[in-house]
């Protein structure tokens, strides 16, 4: 498959329903997810994956399959979403890697990238990200690639940390 962006380490590439077994090495994954309710079910990693698929569709863009170079390993997911921060409707990068995989810089990598393409293909003026207060993991990848926070909120109770990138 063709990647939709490529990286100096990375490429990424639209995620297909034969990733299921790989993407539910992170997403239902305790460790991975516990800044989620739960960890994913096999079930709902494919309606993880299929909900991408129609965001590629109505979007033209979602989270996408992260693959090494070298070696063809799938690392997880990163990606631009439309997300409701705050009340509003925000494009949003996310990512998720596979926790072997993980400090060796490969979301800052794909977040970059992502971050990139969000303003210079897709034309948007600000990208955003957002997580749980307690996922300093997430926070650091986004300070990491120039994003600032910005503010707090409560989605489904929990308390998240906004961050944003505004093109200058």
């Amino acid at each position: 498959m063709k990647p939709v962006l490529e990286t100096q380490r990375l490429y990424l590439r639209k995620l297909t329903i034969s990733d299921t077994h790989n993407l539910s090495l992170v997403l239902s994954d305790q460790d991975s997810m516990k800044h989620y309710p739960h960890a994913f079910s096999d079930k709902e990693v494919k309606e993880w994956i299929e909900r991408n698929i129609k965001r590629y569709n109505n979007d033209g863009f979602g989270l996408w399959a992260v693959i090494r170079k070298t070696d063809n390993q799938f690392l997880g997911d990163c990606g631009i979403t439309l997300q409701n921060i705050d009340g509003e409707i925000l494009p949003e990068i996310g990512f998720h890697i596979i926790k072997e995989f993980c400090n060796s810089g490969y979301a800052t990598e794909a977040a970059e990238a992502c971050k990139k393409y969000a303003m210079e293909t897709l034309g948007y003026k600000s990208i955003y990200s957002y997580s749980e207060t307690g996922n300093k993991a997430s926070q650091r990848v986004s300070s990491k690639i120039g994003m600032n926070k910005i503010k707090t909120f409560r989605k489904d109770g929990i308390e998240e940390v906004v961050y944003e990138y505004k093109k200058e």
